[in-house]
């Protein structure tokens, strides 16, 4: 079966009694995770917790230490090295938290590298890439900067380039570390909004959020880690409490509603 078209029922992620770490340091143990076409989850914890870390194994980065990691029925690391990188492009998009550009390049020469997974090896885009990076920029507010150079961008409309690099590659499964970095208000939330709307249309998203309000607003589910090893997940409305949070940002949080919607400030 082609990994581009997921059989009912196959999750797009999962992670059996997966172990993590990084420089002798343990981010998560024995972690079950499973993560479905159109769910959304945020993943919440402190600075040096281990987000990143835990985001980039899940997109085949870097190995884990022990368990079971597959997206798409695609083991990893195995799937994620030679002949499985292009068909693991095609189904998993992975946004880093910082943008390197080292050489000069411009605004749509930029989002069309997220076409190269959908190319043969000796392909150029074509009319329709080009259609798809353009509709891409457009959905992230960057109209009329198709021939801008790169390194002239500010700090969030690099970061908005770079989500629209990453809905030119279309993927079933959206990793995203940080997405709302640099951006401002307005952008976050349309950002977010965006994201909601491809979770709706079938898409997993999973996200490294600092908002626990962000995360309750537009995540159905969410994953804490508490930087001991120990972790925790399940839906947003049970896991994202004043309870929790206050433990796992060492600091008192207390929530507010409006309008039906929670957010939380500090204590």
């Amino acid at each position: 079966m082609n990994a581009s078209e997921p059989a009912m029922n196959r999750p797009l992620l999962e992670a059996i009694r997966l172990e993590v770490g990084i420089g002798g340091h343990r981010i998560c143990r024995d972690l079950d995770w499973r993560v479905d076409a159109g769910d959304s989850w945020a993943i919440l914890g402190r600075n040096g917790a281990g987000k990143s870390t835990l985001l980039a194994t899940a997109a085949g980065l870097r190995p884990q230490q022990g368990g079971r990691l597959s997206v798409a029925g695609l083991e990893l690391p195995h799937a994620s090295q030679g002949v499985g990188m292009r068909a693991m492009a095609r189904v998993r998009g992975y946004l880093s938290q910082h943008q390197i550009d080292p050489f000069a390049s411009t605004v749509m020469e930029t989002v069309l590298v997220g076409r190269h997974p959908h190319l043969g090896r000796w392909d150029w885009e074509s009319d329709d890439d080009r259609h798809i990076a353009a509709s891409a920029l457009s959905e992230v507010d960057l109209d009329g900067f198709a021939e801008r150079e790169v390194q002239t961008l500010s700090g969030g409309e690099r970061q908005r380039l770079a989500v629209a690099q990453l809905l030119a590659q279309q993927p079933q499964l959206f990793l995203l570390d940080e997405p709302l970095t640099h951006l401002d208000l307005s952008h976050q939330v349309a950002v977010m909004d965006m994201f909601a709307r491809r979770a709706t249309a079938g898409a997993a998203i999973v996200a490294v959020l600092h908002d626990p309000g962000f995360a309750a607003r537009y995540c159905r589910q969410a994953l804490l880690l508490f930087g001991n090893d120990e972790w925790l997940a399940g839906p947003t409305a049970e896991v994202i409490t004043e309870k929790n949070l206050t433990r796992l940002y060492g600091h008192p949080l207390r929530e507010l509603s409006a309008d039906g919607r929670r957010w939380f400030v500090p204590g």
